[in-house]
């Protein structure tokens, strides 16, 4: 193993029933004065938020609410919810939904610890962030990962970015995980969750530092583990046995652990962000379009090694040649997200096949104006970046 600072403070209440010990961890954590956020309103229509809230009034805590969340969470909604936050000096923000809630009330209890700093100054590093507000969660998609991970997105619509910020500010309090408020996900929301998850999994598990035995081993079994119960969440959310090993799955995924003594590449993600920040597409489908492509630009003959394993110990390909069993390997990776029902080029992801300028337009939202390099299993140029994006989209 090589050397690693880890430090995970999100209290965990994992299983049926757990959302009715919700307002009892928000007093543990210090909340008194309460804002809810959610979304589009899932949550309105099966009752869960008038259960959190009639929790909430029972514990005697004071709470308002903060609604119309949207998928590639909106840096403007953030900041009007900010503006709701000072207004009624909440202590504690509560999301109630997938990450695209948790990352905004992430960003929103940032707001409210630092009024005098425009939002997005954290985002793009302007602005180091030194304090925030407790943030808690109720999990309803499977999916991000953000309910225990240091991480948050946010899209400026008005500059067509997305960015994330780590810090350890970003990791909730607590996080309930009852995969039973997920027994309703519609099949391709469920589909991009358990393709998500895979990603956060993945963008760890390749990286240029080889011997890290234990957070190899962690990241193969959790792969294993989303790999068999994924199709079945897909094709029955209400299967509460394997949507709660891909809730869990999912916190797993992005709190660091799989990863530990090694360094992150995140490329896919990347390429993903500028899609969905142009598009405005499901954040598991841009991930799945590009996949392909970039495996296949990155595994190459100082990869192929890398790719094997995880064919071998993920996918149990037995091919002894290194380069046979790695190709065998994204193969059967992209087959997979196939059977999913996710996209895995770009003409699959709606907008049919994208010209020059589109792909050239693309390559400097992902490169910041041809301004940084991204991933670190193979450092990529914006050279890199556009030839990925052609080859997602089928110019060969």
């Amino acid at each position: 193993m090589q050397a690693f600072q880890y430090w995970l403070k999100t209290e965990i209440c994992f299983g049926a029933g757990s959302e009715a010990k919700t307002a009892e961890l928000v007093r543990k954590h210090g909340g008194t004065r309460i804002l809810v956020v959610y979304g589009g309103g899932s949550c309105v229509r099966s009752g869960l938020l008038d259960r959190i809230c009639r929790q909430l009034q029972e514990e005697g805590l004071s709470y308002e609410t903060f609604g119309g969340v949207q998928p590639n969470p909106r840096l403007a909604h953030a900041e009007t919810g900010v503006q709701k936050a000072l207004a009624m000096d909440a202590d504690l923000i509560l999301a109630v939904g997938g990450g695209s809630v948790i990352d905004t009330a992430k960003a929103i209890a940032h707001g409210k610890a630092n009024p005098e700093t425009p939002l997005w100054a954290f985002w793009t590093r302007e602005r180091e962030l030194e304090r925030s507000l407790p943030v808690g969660v109720v999990l309803t998609i499977p999916a991000a990962g953000s309910e225990t991970s240091d991480s948050a997105v946010l899209t400026n619509e008005a500059l067509l970015s997305k960015r994330g910020l780590s810090t350890d500010f970003n990791r909730p309090a607590f996080a309930v995980l009852d995969p039973c408020l997920a027994a309703t996900l519609p099949p391709y929301q469920a589909a991009c969750g358990v393709t998500d998850i895979l990603m956060h999994t993945l963008d760890r598990y390749f990286n240029p530092v080889p011997d890290n035995e234990t957070s190899d081993a962690m990241a193969e079994a959790l792969l294993r583990v989303v790999l068999a119960n994924g199709k079945r969440v897909v094709d029955d959310p209400s299967d509460t046995h394997a949507m709660g090993e891909i809730m869990w799955c999912g916190s797993l995924s992005h709190n660091g652990l799989t990863g530990l003594g090694g360094k992150k590449d995140f490329a896919v993600h990347q390429l993903g962000h500028a899609l969905s920040a142009k598009y405005d597409v499901a954040h598991g489908a841009s991930l799945s379009a590009v996949w392909e492509a970039w495996a296949d630009a990155v595994a190459g003959a100082d990869g192929y090694a890398r790719f094997a394993r995880f064919g071998r110990n993920v996918w149990d390909i037995r091919e002894a040649d290194d380069e046979t069993a790695a190709r065998t390997a994204i193969a059967r990776q992209v087959q997979y997200f196939r059977e999913l029902g996710v996209p895995v080029s770009l003409p699959e992801l709606g907008f049919g096949k994208l010209d020059d300028e589109a792909l050239d337009h693309l390559t400097d939202l992902c490169s910041y104006g041809n301004t940084r390099t991204i991933g670190s299993f193979r450092v990529l140029t914006a050279a890199d970046m556009r030839a990925i994006y052609a080859a997602a989209n089928g110019d060969h």
